[in-house]
């Protein structure tokens, strides 16, 4: 268990715009940072983050809290998991709390935990292998040496080996008290049946681990360097539950930062293109492993950039294979070049035959757009065969189909009006085609159904549904969190003018009526700030920041952060009251509205418990004090009777 006092350093060091950053392109917006939602589909950026409160808000999904909320949605992290992240990333040491675990959270280590740590297990002990073993240096050392690999390249990407001896890992795992389960679950061995003690399925081989956004080692890639075994060349972990292949890029965490910063990410094919070009000081680069590029993929990127240039070695199913590639990138409003290698490099080759400029500089003045690459690829292929090159023609065209912006389709469609001397109408109704028939492709297919007669039914009133009680109760929690402590002056009934914070006039209000609080969360925090006075303390916003609740951190980002900044119209002599400035009288305002409707709901209530053969005289005499309550209210409220 993490102490209270390093949690607390945590949150007084780490933040949020920093950490959120790394995920998420941020650009500033007035005092406040806004972004794509990495976790709902948008064009329009409402994904808000708040430096001076430190806390975020996506208002396309409707999360929100804190810089270690914000790793346990991205991440899939624990509480714990999270901290032990943030922690890493400012170099804070994590100190433990002494006491043993319960059986409780023992059982809490969940099989999700245990695959990321068994792959952290088995990442060391691959590593280990490669450097402290006699067999490792002689043969993955060497191999890596062969392709030129830099020992602190060697070490940054975490590369190891994994030994001729049969079940060398399975042991080592069985030892550290991992079961036979976890350890076939991860993908790391087999247990067939005439092998009870289990297969390294990666043994013989060098490996590249698979590392999430965040770091965690995911699965791994491994190559075999015997070339006479039938085996394939290359072998991956299989689907677990924590590696989705589809999900991943290699790279990215050690690729991520500098992706950002030069606002272009490299996407090549290979592990060691990579490694290669990392070694060459270009970072900016990641690669799908082998694998189809999806969507997926492509969205992990686009939280960084929105510009791709990809790199091929000139392989011709490979570069045929990259047209579709071309598709779902512009389907997701990516801006795309295209640079193919000379005959005979790859990325990985070309980066160790030349020095660091040239190669950037290759990259940038070589690199087509889509529309000038596919042109040269088929245009070559259709010769003058003018059939031929009307379908290339149609092809381009095609992809031109799948981006997003009306006023980029244009502008591609003039370029290639230009290039290939067409009638731009001609190429627009071509476009309509193209739509129409991608349109039709992802339309659910149509059924023919005989429908039953559609009975009538009078549609329930929308307002029934809203608790106007639960509104106001939001509201008052609300005004506690973000100005809990302000200080108001008020008067007494003698006129006598005293002092009193926002928090203690709500909390005697909700005291004096005894009123039933509506909502389990809102009760969770009222009863925090009640215990907070009893402490003489006042737990408004940030106090709730640290609490181990993101549903409550999640409320806080609700009350503080709003999508949008008021512009500053006091320059063009404009002025008006801001919230903050009238906060007096919204207090007010909310508790007398609050317990006007307080007193609506008790008076439904007594009138349903009204009884036709008990004397109610009571109840009426209830019932006309609370209405000239209320009605005294209404007067306060000016309201028009």
């Amino acid at each position: 268990m993490i102490t209270k006092q390093t949690i607390d350093k945590i949150f007084s060091t780490i933040r949020v715009e920093e950490i959120i950053g790394e995920y998420v392109q941020l650009k500033r917006a007035g005092s406040n940072f806004k972004g794509l939602s990495p976790f709902h589909d948008e064009k329009t950026a409402s994904f808000v983050v708040s430096p001076s409160k430190q806390i975020w808000k996506d208002f396309s999904s409707g999360k929100g809290g804190t810089a270690i909320s914000f790793l346990m949605e991205i991440e899939n992290f624990t509480y714990p998991e999270a901290l032990r992240h943030a922690a890493k990333k400012y170099g804070i040491e994590i100190e433990e709390d002494k006491r043993e675990l319960t059986e409780e959270e023992k059982q809490s280590q969940t099989d999700k935990e245990l695959l990321y740590k068994i792959h952290e297990i088995a990442n060391d002990f691959f590593q280990n292998q490669l450097w402290e073993t006699e067999e490792g240096q002689s043969i993955a050392y060497s191999y890596f040496k062969e392709r030129e690999l830099r020992d602190e390249v060697i070490r940054k990407f975490q590369l190891g080996y994994s030994p001729e001896q049969r079940n060398g890992f399975t042991e080592y795992a069985l030892e550290k008290g991992y079961s036979k389960e976890i350890i076939e679950k991860s993908g790391l061995s087999i247990f067939p049946e005439n092998a009870p003690n289990g297969i390294d399925r990666f043994r013989e081989r060098v490996l590249f681990p698979i590392h999430s956004f965040s770091g965690r080692v995911l699965g791994f890639g491994a190559r075999i360097l015997k070339n006479n075994i039938k085996t394939a060349k290359y072998l991956n972990s299989p689907e677990t539950e924590i590696y989705h292949k589809s999900q991943v890029l290699y790279g990215l965490n050690q690729s991520k930062q500098a992706i950002s910063k030069n606002n272009l990410c490299l996407l090549v094919e290979g592990y060691m293109d990579v490694i290669a070009l990392h070694q060459s000081g270009i970072e900016n680069v990641v690669s799908s492993s082998g694998t189809a590029l999806t969507v997926e993929q492509i969205k992990l990127i686009k939280r960084l950039t929105e510009n791709v240039t990809i790199l091929f070695d000139g392989d011709s199913a490979g570069i045929k294979a990259s047209f579709r590639s071309i598709d779902m990138l512009l389907s997701e409003s990516m801006n795309i070049r295209i640079l193919l290698f000379p005959d005979g490099d790859d990325p990985d080759s070309f980066a160790r035959k030349h020095p660091q400029d040239y190669v950037e500089n290759f990259i940038k003045n070589e690199a087509q757009d889509f529309i000038d690459f596919k042109a040269e690829i088929l245009l070559k292929e259709a010769g003058s065969d003018p059939i031929k090159k009307a379908e290339s023609i149609r092809d381009i065209v095609k992809s031109v189909a799948f981006v997003q912006n009306a006023l980029k389709q244009e502008v591609y469609l003039k370029e290639v009006s230009t290039k290939f001397g067409l009638s731009e109408q001609s190429l627009f109704n071509e476009l309509n085609v193209q739509k129409q028939l991608l349109q039709n492709r992802n339309a659910p297919p149509q059924r023919t159904e005989i429908k039953a007669p559609v009975k009538l039914e009078k549609v329930a009133d929308v307002f029934s549904a809203i608790n106007p009680l639960l509104m106001l109760e939001e509201k008052l929690v609300e005004l506690m969190l973000k100005y809990g402590d302000r200080i108001l002056e008020r008067t007494d009934l003698e006129n006598n003018t005293y002092q009193i914070t926002v928090i203690e006039e709500i909390i005697g209000h909700l005291e004096e009526d005894s009123c039933e609080i509506q909502s389990v969360l809102n009760q969770k925090i009222i009863d925090e700030i009640k215990q907070g006075i009893e402490n003489n303390e006042l737990r408004a916003g940030a106090f709730f920041l640290t609490l181990m609740d993101e549903n409550i951190s999640g409320k806080i980002a609700d009350a503080l952060v709003d999508e949008h900044e008021t512009s500053n119209w006091e320059k063009h002599q404009i002025f008006f009251m801001k919230e903050e400035e009238v906060i007096p009288k919204i207090v007010e305002d909310v508790i007398y509205r609050h317990k006007r409707e307080y007193i609506m709901q008790l008076i439904q209530d007594m009138k349903k418990d009204l009884s036709e053969s008990s004397n109610n005289d009571e109840t009426y005499r209830k019932i006309i004090n609370l209405n000239q309550l209320k009605h005294e209210i209404d007067a306060k409220l000016f309201r028009v009777l």
